[in-house]
């Protein structure tokens, strides 16, 4: 069976960018496995997860009952308990990658890792299906092979927002990095390439909703911006197979 990778740093990816395209693949007959850096099993962003120490106003970064739920039954498979290892993997073992986003230190390894930026240029060099999503479009963008394309991901709007409200009560934790990842996506798109931000007020997708999301699309590339848009992403991407 062909199998969908996720690639995954090894702490503070986001629950749901992870959980809900794994659950709608696996829905549609799909297999899913994992990879890590060093073959162990990931951590997601604990506090994205729990709500633990987010200020009153910043009560919608937490992950939705939905995807707490599909969190759950994903830490609990076999795949999730027993990942691969980026660096022995080649994007040709698969049918479609998918790099989920996430917060915190965590992400800085992941963005800067070399495997991850070898194997998003082996998938595109192949043209196979890729999705990406929040900071996991900033590994492509630092892999070169955004330049020219259309993408979306974290939007400066969101990403400023979320540090403005969490920033106090919990210094750091949603700036990764000093730069939006818009500015540095817009930077690697080139002259030629083209960002779109979506809507202003976003929609949330889950199974009652799975429209909602916003994605954009470049050939087999898609791409979205929060994890609202996961599970319609999950399902472009399921139709691309």
């Amino acid at each position: 069976m062909a199998q969908i990778l996720i690639l995954l740093p090894a702490h503070d990816v986001d629950p749901t960018e992870v959980a809900f395209p794994w659950q709608v693949w696996r829905e549609g007959g799909h297999s899913v496995v994992f990879a890590t850096p060093d073959g162990a099993s990931a951590v997601t962003d604990p506090i994205t997860l729990s709500g633990a120490g987010l200020p009153l106003l910043a009560r919608g970064l937490r992950a939705r009952p939905a995807a707490r739920a599909a969190h759950a039954e994903m830490l609990a498979s076999r795949e999730w308990q027993a990942p691969h290892r980026w660096s022995d993997l080649k994007a040709a073992d698969f049918v479609a990658l998918h790099f989920p986003g996430g917060h915190g230190p965590g992400m800085r390894a992941y963005c800067d890792a070399a495997d991850i930026a070898r194997l998003a240029r082996e998938a595109f060099a192949a043209n196979q299906p890729v999705s990406a999503i929040c900071h996991g479009v900033l590994p492509l963008a630092r892999a070169g092979v955004l330049a020219g394309r259309t993408t979306t991901s974290l939007t400066a709007l969101m990403e400023r927002s979320s540090i403005l409200l969490t920033n106090r009560a919990l210094p750091g934790h949603y700036r990764t990095y000093p730069e939006t990842v818009e500015a540095e996506t817009r930077r690697a798109l080139g002259p030629q390439g083209r960002y779109v931000t979506g809507p202003l007020l976003p929609g949330y997708a889950e199974a009652t909703a799975p429209e909602t999301g916003f994605v954009v699309s470049d050939g087999l590339y898609l791409s979205g911006r929060w994890p609202g848009d996961a599970w319609t992403l999950a399902l472009r991407l399921g139709e691309l197979l």
